[in-house]
């Protein structure tokens, strides 16, 4: 009896070290896998926040739908100023200015029209994926809404808003870290805080902020 016994111990001593190593390491994985998440996320968020001031810049106000947005991005142009001829070395030397240079006709300037893909991304971006939230494999898109927000004074302002909850981005690791998860949306709203990522906001100016800025 008395060998059952400490076998029986060393087994629970064994168990209880390694529901301890867990209970330490689990969160510390969990803390791991949110910083690349978030990072990966973030950057595609500030695309977003990227391809909502170009199409304002083109239309005069923002835009709450992916289709619309990703089809200007695709398919329509945006005006870009070129300077056609530069200051020389005397004129620089003299203290001339390029405003100078351009009121006296040194340097002219000509508006050409560049594809919004081009000059947003590039030609390779694949814009297509913008809606998409990062490590959802496609199952998951970002919350987009637009809308023009009133000041206190009485000022109007377009604004946008792109976000994804804390409960989508770690959907599919839901089962192993319900509780980390749980307790990170906890924390952030009793900081009164969006449990997730998100940029800009419909409720109020921030200037396009991202809540991770």
């Amino acid at each position: 009896m008395k060998k059952v016994f400490q076998i029986l111990l060393a087994i629970a001593i064994v168990v209880l070290a390694f529901l301890s190593y867990q209970s330490i390491m689990k969160p510390i994985k969990f803390g791991k896998i949110k910083d690349q998440r978030y990072a990966r996320i973030i950057e595609q968020l500030k695309d977003i926040r990227k391809a909502e001031g170009a199409y304002k810049d083109v239309n005069g106000k923002y835009t709450g739908s992916f289709d619309t947005l990703i089809n200007f991005i695709k398919t329509d142009s945006m005006p870009l100023i070129k300077a056609i001829g530069s200051l020389t070395d005397e004129q620089v030397e003299a203290g001339m200015t390029e405003k100078e240079a351009v009121k006296k006709g040194f340097i002219t300037r000509d508006t050409v029209m560049i594809s919004a893909l081009d000059t947003v991304f590039g030609r390779e971006y694949a814009i297509e994926n913008l809606r998409f939230v990062p490590f959802t494999k496609g199952q998951k898109q970002f919350k987009l809404g637009a809308t023009v927000f009133v000041t206190g004074s009485n000022v109007k302002v377009q604004v946008f808003e792109a976000k994804v909850s804390n409960m989508d981005i770690f959907d599919d690791i839901m089962d192993e870290y319900r509780e980390e998860v749980l307790e990170e949306n906890g924390n952030r709203i009793r900081l009164n805080k969006y449990p997730g990522l998100m940029v800009g906001s419909l409720e109020e100016a921030n200037n396009n902020a991202g809540n991770w800025e």
